[in-house]
């Protein structure tokens, strides 16, 4: 389908890390192609001051009726959030369909959501976006393609949704949400009980955190070059250069202006993020805005209470240094040697990923205490004990004794000695 993506450009207070109107333009430019969208032109509008009717202004919006008729576009997209009686109003002077940025991303997330809980959470984001415009059909069971009806449907003949059913089919979603939240909490207990500690990767969509996930597990886990390619959290197990095991999750990726509905939607999803115990922010270092990003991601960590807390530490994986110049490149990785929290890297070219996961390993076992000890084979009891408490690094056994190198925490390495003699080699 043929689209025009449109950036209202406000007259605001520009922050330290504030993007500018082109950087925002090019990102809503690249939702509508991750949505496969044909953006035949995209623009800049001046908004000095939004019309309450339409948002951009009477001349704006003749001028551009003759260039959606002249190009036979199909669809508007308006990256700003538009009013029901806004979107209304734009549709019958263009003729056309029109999106805001909410209802762009509630159509990726509706085509990329494959587990029963992103596709709960997607559309329970969309029913509540939808309940506030009844001039749209909810037409889910009608469509082949993913998404959520919003760039059309089964045509120009969409009926009126009814209030009340949308509401009851929200409750529903809802009921259905806290089961599926129990059902993680059972499975974290279960990780608990293992355990193994959680190395969550948050980032900016598109940072690369899937392919940076793919090259550390060999997984196959969708890593495309567009917004949004994942959805779904997925875990995979894989062991440090130490020799400790622990769950990688890779998570969706943030965005700036993430719609406030689709954050309440989501929070079960970032949960995940909440119970790791390290947190690996992933970068594109290469981005113009990466500052701004960074800033997005943050905030949005600070929100979950993540931020500060010196229990779950941040490290940085400063990823795609092999699209920089020389010269940056250089001035980076100098940088990033003052900050032992930062690693420049490459998922695609592997560079700088033996020292992240280094680093990984160092936050992981601060504090921890190797030992040797002589376990009695018949003392089944003691050795589960090692292996669920500490991180059993080898093992050989002769005809009575279990010989064991355990990285244990100080605290555990107590409670070890007070339960039976300790034998430290």
């Amino acid at each position: 389908m043929r689209a025009m993506v449109l950036h209202p450009d406000s007259a605001r207070a520009a922050g330290p890390a504030e993007r500018d109107s082109g950087a925002r333009l090019e990102e809503a430019v690249g939702l509508a192609l991750a949505i496969g969208l044909d953006v035949v032109h995209r623009e800049i509008v001046n908004l000095p001051r939004p019309r309450p009717g339409t948002l951009l202004g009477k001349g704006v919006v003749e001028r551009l009726a003759g260039f959606v008729a002249g190009q036979e576009i199909g669809v508007v997209v308006m990256d700003a959030p538009l009013s029901p009686v806004q979107q209304r109003n734009l549709e019958r002077a263009w003729d056309c369909k029109v999106i805001d940025r909410t209802g762009l991303i509630l159509e990726i997330f509706g085509e990329r959501a494959r587990t029963r809980e992103g596709q709960l959470q997607v559309e329970l984001a969309a029913l509540t976006y939808q309940r506030s415009r009844l001039v749209r059909s909810w037409t889910h069971l009608e469509r082949q393609r993913g998404g959520f009806g919003f760039l059309g449907g089964p045509g120009e003949s969409q009926l009126e949704i009814d209030r009340r059913i949308i509401t009851d089919r929200i409750a529903r979603l809802k009921s259905d949400l806290e089961q599926v939240k129990r059902t993680r909490e059972l499975h974290r207990a279960a990780r608990r009980r293992v355990p193994y500690p959680v190395v969550a990767l948050v980032g900016y969509t598109n940072a690369g955190k899937s392919t940076l996930f793919n090259r550390l597990t060999r997984a196959a886990v969708m890593a495309e070059d567009m917004l949004f390619a994942t959805l779904d959290p997925t875990m995979r197990r894989i062991a440090l250069p130490s020799g400790l095991e622990i769950i990688l999750s890779d998570t969706v990726g943030f965005i700036s202006a993430l719609p406030t509905d689709l954050v309440a939607a989501f929070r079960a999803t970032l949960e995940e993020v909440t119970e790791a115990d390290v947190i690996l922010h992933v970068r594109d270092i290469s981005h113009p805005d990466s500052e701004a990003q960074c800033a997005d991601v943050e905030a949005v960590l600070g929100d979950l209470g993540i931020v500060g807390d010196p229990g779950r530490p941040i490290v940085e994986a400063l990823n795609k240094i092999d699209l920089l110049d020389r010269d940056s490149r250089e001035v980076l990785i100098t940088r990033s040697a003052r900050d032992e929290n930062r690693v420049p890297c490459s998922a695609i070219t592997g560079e700088g990923l033996p020292q992240l996961l280094d680093l990984l390993d160092r936050r992981l076992t601060v504090g921890h205490r190797t030992v040797e000890l002589e376990v009695d084979l018949t003392d089944g009891a003691g050795i589960a004990w090692l292996y669920h408490h500490g991180q059993v690094l080898e093992r050989h056994d002769d005809e009575h004794v279990a010989h064991l190198q355990v990285s244990l925490d100080p605290a555990e390495l107590a409670r070890f000695h007070r339960r039976r003699p300790l034998q430290d080699g």
